[in-house]
C-alpha cells in the first residue's frame, strides 16, 4: 500500500523514538547494573560493546540521562554515575574516581598539595581545590561544586619521585587513590608554593606536617627538586622547630651557588628596599616576606 509523505514522517518519527528510548533505557539498565556490583564510573567504549548501541543512538542517551541528573562526563568518553546522594554537590567526591580517569587518560599521577596536607593531619587546610600532579599539561575543570586542578611536573622529575614507597593510598567506598607520602606532600607544597595557599600556607603545611616526616625520606626525595624549593622547605621547616626534618635538607644548602628570595612572588619596588631584607646564610635565603602560622 502506498505511504503519504506525512504518514512516512510520522513512521520514521516513531522510530526514531523507539530507538532512542530504547538506548536510554538499555544504558539506564547498564549503569544501574554498574552501581550494582559498587562501580561508578565507563568509559563509551564500555558501554557501546557492552550495549550494542550505535555510537548516535549512545550520544542521545547520554544527553537524556545527563539531563535526568544521572550521568556527569569529566572528561569526553569518560563518565560518571550519579547516586542520588552525589547530585546535590553535582559530582561525587574526586577520590573516588580520580584513579579510573587517569587509568583512562593513560596516565600516573599523585594526589598532593593541599588535599594530601589534608589528609595527612594538617587541619589548617581546607582544600578547596583537588589538586593532582601530572607528568602532562592538563587543564583544571569544575566538576559540579568540586574543582580538579593539575599540577605539572616534568616526566623525568616525575618519574623519579612518583616511586611507590613515597606514595600512600586514600581510600575511599570506590576504592584507592595515589596520594603523596608527608615527605612528596611537603616538597610539592615548598615547589608549588603559589598552589599551595602562598609561603604562608606552605609554612603552616610544614609546621602542621614536619615531625611527621622520615628524615631520611625526605632527603632522597628532595634530590629530585629544584635546590631552591628544598631550602626553602628547609628554612620552614627550621622555623617550625623541626630540627632532624630540617638537618637532612642541610646538604642541599650548602650546595648553593647563590641567594634565593624565600618567596619569589614578591617583588620589591627597588634594589635598595631588597638590600634591607634579612639574609638566612644557612639556607641561603632572603627572607624577603615573614612568616605567620598558627601554633
Amino acid at each position: 500500500m502506498h505511504q503519504s509523505p506525512q504518514s512516512y514522517a510520522k513512521c520514521l518519527l516513531l522510530c526514531w523514538f523507539l530507538h532512542i528510548n530504547g538506548g536510554v533505557n538499555s544504558l539506564g539498565h547498564y549503569i544501574d547494573e554498574l552501581l550494582s556490583r559498587g562501580r561508578a564510573w565507563f568509559s563509551r567504549e564500555e558501554a557501546l560493546e557492552a550495549l550494542g548501541l550505535s555510537s548516535a543512538a549512545f550520544t542521545a542517551a547520554a544527553r537524556r540521562l545527563a539531563k535526568k541528573q544521572r550521568l556527569v562526563s569529566p572528561r569526553r568518553g569518560f563518565y560518571l554515575i550519579l547516586r542520588p546522594e552525589d547530585r546535590v554537590a553535582g559530582a561525587p567526591d574526586p577520590v573516588r574516581w580520580i584513579d579510573p580517569l587517569m587509568e583512562y587518560l593513560g596516565l600516573d599521577y599523585r594526589i598532593s598539595l593541599l588535599r594530601a596536607a589534608a589528609f595527612h593531619g594538617s587541619s589548617h587546610q581546607a582544600a578547596m581545590v583537588f589538586q593532582v600532579i601530572v607528568p602532562k599539561q592538563l587543564r583544571a575543570f569544575d566538576m559540579g561544586r568540586h574543582r580538579l586542578q593539575f599540577i605539572y611536573q616534568t616526566p623525568a622529575a616525575f618519574a623519579k619521585s612518583n616511586l611507590p614507597d613515597w606514595l600512600l593510598q586514600m581510600k575511599s567506598e570506590a576504592g584507592f587513590a595515589k596520594v603523596a607520602g608527608v615527605e612528596l606532600t611537603l616538597l610539592d607544597c615548598a615547589r608549588y608554593f603559589h598552589k599551595a595557599a602562598g609561603i604562608d600556607g606552605v609554612a603552616q603545611i610544614a609546621q602542621d606536617l614536619g615531625a611527621k616526616a622520615d628524615p631520611r625520606k625526605l632527603a632522597k626525595a628532595a634530590a629530585v627538586y629544584e635546590n631552591s624549593a628544598v631550602r626553602r622547605l628547609g628554612y620552614l621547616l627550621d622555623h617550625a622547630g623541626h630540627v632532624r626534618q630540617a638537618k637532612a635538607l642541610e646538604p642541599f644548602a650548602r650546595k648553593a651557588k647563590s641567594v634565593k628570595p624565600l618567596d619569589p612572588s614578591v617583588k620589591p619596588l627597588t634594589e635598595s628596599l631588597a638590600e634591607l631584607c634579612e639574609k638566612d646564610a644557612k639556607w641561603m635565603l632572603v627572607i624577603n616576606e615573614p612568616v605567620e602560622i598558627d601554633f
